[in-house]
C-alpha cells in the first residue's frame, strides 16, 4: 500500500506540472510575422503576446492639420504615429514611444532606411547597461526588429520590435518603436528626406 501511496503521488506531481506548463506555454506564444522581403513567416518570442499583432490597429483616419502629404508625425503623449497622405487622410498607427526622461522633440527628416538593421548601442546606453553587446547583428531576435527608419543626425530611429505588447507605452530610450508588421508597412510608403516630426 505504501508503495502504491508513493507511485500515485508521482504520478499526481507529474500531471499537475505537465498541466502547468502546457498552461504557460499557451499563455505566451511565439509571435509570427512575415517578412515580404525573404518572403518566409518568422517566429519572435518566447513570450511575444497578442501573436505579434499590436494592440492599437493601424487605420485610415481624417486629417485637416498643417503637415502636407508624406509627413510622418508622431504623438508621444498620445503614443501614435500618422503618415499623411493626400486627400486628407493619414494613416494612424500604435507606437512605443521614451519612458520618463527619454522624451524628446523636434523637426527632422529620414537620413536612412535599413532592412533588418545592426544595431549598436550608444555608449550612454551601454553605460547605464554594462551588459549590452557592442553590436548585434539584424535578426529576428535585435531590438530594431524588421525595419528601421533612422531620424536625422540623432541616435533616433522608427523601428520595429520583437517585444509588440510594448506598443502603446512609453518603454524606450528614445526611439520610436512599432510592429514589425507595422514598420514595414510604413518603410515601403516613405523614401529618404521624408519629414519627420515629433510632439510631445
Amino acid at each position: 500500500m505504501r508503495k502504491f501511496g508513493l507511485l500515485a503521488t508521482a504520478v499526481a506531481v507529474a500531471l499537475v506540472s505537465a498541466v502547468s506548463f502546457a498552461a504557460n506555454a499557451s499563455a505566451q506564444p511565439t509571435a509570427r510575422f512575415f517578412d515580404p522581403v525573404s518572403k518566409q513567416w518568422l517566429s519572435f518570442g518566447p513570450g511575444a503576446r497578442h501573436h505579434g499583432k499590436s494592440p492599437v490597429q493601424r487605420e485610415v483616419v481624417d486629417y485637416t492639420g498643417p503637415y502636407g502629404p508624406n509627413t510622418i508625425i508622431v504623438d508621444t503623449g498620445e503614443r501614435r504615429l500618422y503618415y499623411v497622405m493626400d486627400n486628407g487622410k493619414a494613416l494612424k498607427y500604435g507606437v512605443g514611444v521614451g519612458r520618463e526622461g527619454f522624451q524628446w522633440a523636434g523637426t527632422h527628416r529620414v537620413t536612412r532606411k535599413a532592412e533588418w538593421p545592426g544595431w549598436t548601442p550608444p555608449p550612454a546606453m551601454r553605460k547605464r547597461q554594462p551588459g549590452l553587446p557592442a553590436h548585434m547583428e539584424g535578426g529576428p531576435n535585435n531590438p530594431l526588429g524588421a525595419r528601421a527608419l533612422y531620424i536625422g543626425n540623432t541616435y533616433y530611429r522608427i523601428h520595429g520590435s520583437n517585444e509588440p505588447w510594448t506598443i502603446g507605452t512609453a518603454v524606450s530610450s528614445g526611439c520610436i518603436r512599432m510592429t514589425n508588421d507595422d514598420v514595414t508597412d510604413l518603410y515601403e510608403r516613405v523614401n529618404v528626406g521624408t519629414k519627420v516630426v515629433v510632439r510631445r
